[in-house]
């Protein structure tokens, strides 16, 4: 049975790149790849899949209506799905306990957790802000995967 070192591990492999799924109102599935990795929630301390997402983008507004995530990471012939509830934290989700300056620091470790590295954390601390960047966190209740 697969856990979350499977998704450090195969993640890991390839820049930590995965594609999501979101469901659409209709039904349908919307899947895009973006960078995701194991971070600590902000709450529990407990280790769950993070990403960062640009605000407004199609997958916060069909997180927000059906706040579910399928995660996958695939490395050569290796690969780990992750799927389960997700959360949303950011300026337009407020989460009680993160106030402006956790959210701040909260999306630099999911960055970092997802393999991200910065020359400058004041300059993508001003990016984050100005995008309106949003903290998604699973907590998997199924992870499978080779």
């Amino acid at each position: 049975m697969a856990d979350l070192s499977d998704v450090v591990k195969v993640g890991s492999g390839d820049s930590y790149l995965a594609v999501v799924s979101t469901t659409r109102r209709d039904g349908s599935v919307l899947s895009t790849v973006i960078n995701a990795g194991v971070v600590a929630h902000p709450s529990t301390g407990e280790q769950v899949v993070g990403a960062v997402l640009v605000g407004g983008v199609r997958k916060i507004a069909h997180l927000r209506e059906r706040p579910r995530l399928t995660v996958t990471w695939r490395a050569g012939w290796s690969w780990v799905t992750a799927e389960g509830p997700a959360e949303l934290i950011g300026p337009d989700d407020p989460y009680d306990g993160v106030d402006a300056e956790r959210l701040r620091l909260l999306l630099r470790e999911t960055f970092a957790g997802a393999g991200g590295t910065h020359d400058d954390w004041d300059e993508y601390d001003r990016v984050m802000a100005s995008d309106r960047r949003v903290v998604v966190l699973v907590t998997p209740d199924r992870i499978y995967g080779s």
